[in-house]
């Protein structure tokens, strides 16, 4: 798929524009510069042309942001990697010299480029002011307003001309596998991020709340993709000062239920953390099929920890979610990273299971003679008929004479039986009795 990359200084408006072009609110926007810094990607689609749009962070060096030469490194990889660049100006404002500088910068990479200037609300503006933005010697300039769409016609027209056309009779890809990589700050989510899709595409730093956008990469695996979704580290609001990050964080929440998978990311030298704890909540709570990347093996392994002990601490603390497979990686030396693709592929299927009434009556009893079940009073009562009602999670209705509903304990116990019985690992089950 082609990319058409955005770029530009920050504060020009590139998010606002990318969200009007997807015609929907994917980027961030906030009215503080800097908010993005990752590469976010998205499939976009203008008059009959399909690409891929990234949104980037903003070009320049400050003092003042001492991850500003990281987030213009990343942009630049976005720029010689696109099949068109569109250089986004602050129309309020005159050329600045370093505007002129990365014109001429784009221009040698010899890639199809277009030069919007954006932030032109009115009729006056648009006629008053704007000679100097002809001194890049471009042929055609595009006057826009982002935020109000104006002028927006003529440069989705030029971006889909300029995008080459896909080849006839070429099969249509496959929908990606959307998976999530969740967790508090600092467990090493963008580094695993990068390791996954093989190349520097996200940010990476010691400072907490680095990630402030969700920022997805499509990652192709042979003939199947994943749509890698790197999440801003999830921490209490109080607990965060930059309301950048703030956004960043209430984003990633709503974010969860929209994954097909979710890759809980935990760091091996202090987990279970309490936060740990809270973000594999949001986990369970939102239906989602689950696998845990236990991160930063390396430094475990010189203690000789081994995984059925790591296992044991983890899910003493967070039984919650022990259905879920643990898989140890480090995104450092890429050790059983790719587990996280097969495993991923796994639980999503395993999430999507129909099993058909027959067995499940079979199952159930077989169940029954073992162990009978007991309601939330505390009195014994019989099932008489299961049947499978949904899946994402899978959904099973039992038909029984109990009123208050299972007791906690039996209803651990038989959803435990269920997912031996029919491999229903890294998926929750969610029961209904009638």
């Amino acid at each position: 798929m082609s990319q058409v990359a955005i770029v530009g200084y920050p504060n020009a408006g590139k998010s606002t524009l990318f969200n009007r072009l997807l015609r929907q609110k994917r980027s961030l926007v906030h009215s503080l510069p800097g908010m993005t810094r990752d590469r976010v990607a998205a499939p976009c689609v203008l008059h009959g042309k399909t690409f891929e749009l990234v949104d980037t962070g903003g070009f320049f060096d400050s003092k003042t942001e001492p991850l500003s030469s990281k987030v213009k490194d990343i942009a630049w990889g976005a720029a010689k990697s696109a099949d068109l660049i569109v250089l986004l100006l602050d129309g309020k404002n005159n050329l600045l010299p370093a505007e002129l500088d990365l014109y001429r910068a784009l221009k040698k990479l010899d890639k199809p480029l277009l030069v919007a200037v954006n932030k032109i609300d009115s009729g006056e503006e648009r006629t008053i002011g704007l000679g100097d933005f002809y001194r890049l010697g471009e042929k055609r300039l595009f006057f826009i307003s982002a935020e109000h769409k104006i002028g927006l016609s003529d440069l989705e027209e030029a971006i889909a001309d300029a995008v080459p056309e896909e080849a006839i009779g070429a099969p249509a890809p496959a929908r990606p596998l959307k998976i999530a990589l969740i967790g508090r700050t600092n467990v090493g989510k963008s580094s695993l991020a990068n390791r996954l899709c093989g190349e520097e595409r996200f940010l990476v730093s010691e400072t907490p709340g680095t990630t402030r956008d969700s920022a997805d990469i499509l990652v192709r695996r042979g003939t199947r993709s994943y749509l890698l979704v790197d999440m801003a580290g999830i921490r209490k609001l109080n607990r965060v000062a930059d309301e950048r990050e703030s956004a960043g964080v209430i984003k990633a929440r709503k974010n969860i239920p929209l994954a097909d998978v979710l890759c809980l990311v935990l760091d091996a030298g202090e987990f279970p953390a309490h936060q740990d704890a809270a973000v594999a909540k949001l986990a369970f709570d939102s239906g989602k099929p689950l696998l845990i990347a236990l991160n930063k093996w390396d430094l475990l392994l010189e203690d000789g920890v081994n995984i059925a002990r790591a296992a044991k601490v983890l899910f003493a603390r967070l039984e919650f979610i022990s259905y879920a497979p643990l898989v140890t990686v480090s995104a450092l030396t890429g050790k059983r990273t790719n587990q996280i693709f097969e495993m991923a592929d796994k639980v999503f299927r395993n999430g999507q299971k129909k099993i058909p009434t027959p067995r499940l009556n079979k199952f159930l009893e077989e169940v029954q003679a073992k162990r009978g079940p007991v309601s939330k009073a505390g009195q014994r009562f019989r099932i008489k008929y299961m049947t499978q009602h949904g899946v994402l999670p899978p959904t099973f209705v039992l038909f029984g004479n109990a009123k208050s509903g299972f007791a906690p304990a039996y209803e651990k116990f038989f959803i435990q039986k269920l997912r031996e019985a029919f491999d229903l690992w890294g998926t929750p089950i969610k029961l209904v009795l009638k």
